[in-house]
């Protein structure tokens, strides 16, 4: 067949537009053409052809039995093209190259979209898994994930880490907890034992805080409510009978609006350090070292 009498896609789409809409003034505004682009193209198309294919009148313009035999058959065209162009994007997708990251949840809710968000365009797939810092470092360490994030104060031996925050923890109530109207602070002891809603063991915002009392000399005491999300924990302290340590990242917005309280606390040291976490036996992708590096610039920045 010779490849320079192939109709074109174009023409096709000129005469579905003139089908669909009933004239050369609607085909013209659904594709964004001049109408006088419209006329021009569909004249060269029954040139082409050799065929009359639509009938102009002042009620408008209506495609001929041949213009909608040649449609009939055009729309399979249009329909193969289309499915091209899809299998193209599905392509091009995967041989974009993907890194596996997994990220402690405050990290993964308050810092990681803006770091994706800021990615260069046509840079790595992120596949992001959300957990808690010890499951994390579980992942990084079994090759799960490239790079891991992580709020939990310890760094195991087989990690490489670099810091790309500082965060605190502060300790929060309802505005109806007696604790919301004292002037004085909570001291370690009487955060230690007070009645307390805190994240799951592997938690990196519970390590830190059983780490600060620790040291403090009044370890955790009691059986507090251990709840699986930091969503979970507000929601228990907005009921107004327990206390939460929390990162500041996860409850401003609480605190602004006043729905809950901080409370100052004395003889605690309840900062910490977020970090990057990658193995030391395996060396990164250049695509993971790619991301540590933006993220880092970031960090940096931010």
């Amino acid at each position: 067949m010779d490849t320079a009498r192939r109709i074109p896609l174009g023409a096709l789409e000129l005469l579905d537009a003139v089908d669909a809409h009933g004239s050369l003034s609607g085909a013209a505004r659904a594709l964004g053409l001049a109408q006088p682009s419209v006329s021009t193209g569909l004249r060269r198309l029954e040139r082409q052809t050799g065929l009359t294919l639509v009938a102009r009148a002042a009620s408008g313009t209506r495609l001929t039995p041949a213009g909608s035999a040649l449609l009939a058959r055009g729309r399979d065209v249009l329909a193969a093209s289309d499915a091209l162009e899809r299998e193209v994007a599905v392509l091009r997708g995967a041989n974009r190259a993907r890194v596996a990251v997994a990220a402690s949840l405050s990290i993964a809710e308050y810092l990681v979209p803006d770091w994706l968000a800021t990615l260069p365009a046509g840079a790595a797939v992120v596949d992001l898994v959300v957990a808690n810092s010890r499951d994390v470092v579980d992942a990084v360490l079994h090759g799960r994930a490239d790079l891991g994030f992580v709020e939990g104060p310890e760094v195991p031996d087989g990690l490489h880490a670099r810091a790309v925050g500082d965060d605190e923890l502060v300790v929060v109530v309802a505005p109806g907890h007696p604790w919301a109207l004292r002037r004085r602070p909570v001291e370690a002891a009487e955060l230690a034992a007070a009645p307390l809603a805190v994240r799951e063991a592997g938690s990196g915002t519970r390590a830190v805080l059983e780490r600060a009392l620790a040291a403090a000399g009044h370890p955790l005491a009691g059986s507090p409510a251990q709840l699986g999300s930091t969503s979970a924990v507000k929601n228990v302290v907005r009921g107004g009978g327990v206390a939460a340590a929390l990162s500041r990242l996860t409850v401003a917005d609480e605190l602004a609006r006043g729905d809950l309280v901080r409370v100052p606390v004395a003889g605690v040291d309840l900062a910490r350090t977020l970090r990057m976490v990658w193995s030391r036996s395996r060396r990164p992708t250049a695509t993971a070292q790619e991301l540590a590096a933006h993220v880092l610039r970031a960090t940096a920045t931010g």
